[in-house]
């Protein structure tokens, strides 16, 4: 998959680079803004017993 979207990109490898790090930062920005807020409900974790 990392080889496909390497060649795919346009530029030079520095440029390719760039392009990849903002995608992955971007990336963890959608999980972080909206897709894990969504789900945390949802999960287990949330239903602790300590302190009751």
């Amino acid at each position: 998959m990392y080889g496909w979207l390497w060649r795919r990109l346009p530029g030079r490898a520095a440029v390719r680079a760039l392009i990849l790090t903002l995608a992955a930062f971007a990336v963890l920005a959608v999980c972080f803004l909206w897709l894990f807020p969504a789900i945390a409900p949802f999960m287990p974790f949330n239903e602790t017993t300590v302190g009751e």
